[in-house]
């Protein structure tokens, strides 16, 4: 991240990433275990991971199977498919999983407060990435700490799905022959 190449991308590493990404899930279930294990929440907490864990891993298959960076094809791209990736891939970790947390270790019980935090923090998320998105394309790198390379990448950004909603069968040509280039030009 940040400019630098993807750990399985690292010489001698390769498919190795696979295996550490297992060692530091699991790692996560210890550090749970020895911190948490006598509190009356444990289970829950363990729940809630296991199900941040599955939601964020649909939200990334959905995100590599929407954009693959090698072939662009935006009849894919839809607010409704960005809407899902985003829930999914960012907004269910980044924002539910730490206010569900603290709700669960202090003692809230109520499934309905938990329904209406996770419809707020869900928002909250997706507006986040929304932000995101429109930064990675207009932000100064040196302000928000990367590269932008979201329209290179080939992503299911707002940006884009903004503009396929409102781009005439011309407009839409030219971004088809130009999203997705490596080239920023």
């Amino acid at each position: 991240r940040r400019g630098q190449p993807c750990w399985y991308r690292k010489e001698g590493v390769g498919m190795i990433a696979i295996n550490d990404a297992f060692l530091i899930e699991a790692a996560i279930y210890k550090i749970l275990a020895r911190r948490f294990r006598s509190r009356s929440y444990y289970v829950d907490i363990l729940e809630l991971f296991h199900e941040t864990s599955h939601q964020t891993e649909l939200g990334q298959m959905l995100d590599l199977i929407t954009a693959p960076e090698d072939k662009v094809d935006l009849s894919k791209f839809s607010i409704e498919k960005y809407k899902c990736i985003v829930k999914y891939k960012t907004a269910f970790y980044s924002f539910y999983l730490p206010v569900a947390l603290a709700m669960l270790m202090a003692g809230v019980k109520d499934a309905e407060a938990f329904s209406h935090a996770k419809t707020i923090l869900l928002e909250m998320g997706e507006f986040f990435q929304i932000q995101d998105d429109y930064l990675d394309c207009y932000g100064a790198p040196a302000v928000i700490g990367k590269i932008g390379t979201d329209i290179e990448d080939n992503q299911c950004g707002w940006l884009v799905v903004q503009a396929l909603a409102r781009v005439t069968p011309e407009q839409r040509k030219i971004l088809e022959a130009n999203y997705g280039k490596k080239s920023p030009e």
